[in-house]
């Protein structure tokens, strides 16, 4: 009888300690993937604004023509962000056929990617 009960109370604290347990793993798992989704936005926010210092860098303060590798920066830095609207922006910059369209395409572009940071957050 005394066997038995201690038995009993034994298997009670292993069960309840396995229910505790399990609720922490699922509880720390949880955690995990935000930190993850988190992480994953503050360096797609990070790509963004590292495009954003180079384009007003190159191309906004920059003197003359943009050269071949400046352009290349830019539109491999643009394509890291992996963004189709972003990169979309960017076609209608490269595309655009006057003084007036590039304003236009610039102003869309900055303002796309400052509103895809602040909206990340």
């Amino acid at each position: 009888m005394q066997k038995t009960r201690l038995f009993v109370i034994i298997i009670t604290i292993l069960a309840v300690g396995n229910i505790f347990f399990v609720a922490m793993y699922f509880s720390d798992r949880a955690e995990l993937l935000r930190a993850k989704k988190q992480l994953i936005v503050q360096q797609t926010n990070e790509k963004i604004l590292s495009f954003a210092k180079l384009f007003i860098d190159k191309i906004l303060l920059g003197e003359g023509t943009v050269n071949f590798e400046d352009r290349l920066k830019l539109e491999n830095a643009v394509r890291d962000i992996n963004d189709k609207e972003i990169f979309s922006k960017w076609q209608q910059f490269t595309e655009s056929q006057n003084n007036r369209e590039s304003q236009t395409a610039v102003g869309n572009l900055l303002k796309l990617s400052l509103d895809k940071i602040f909206k990340q957050n």
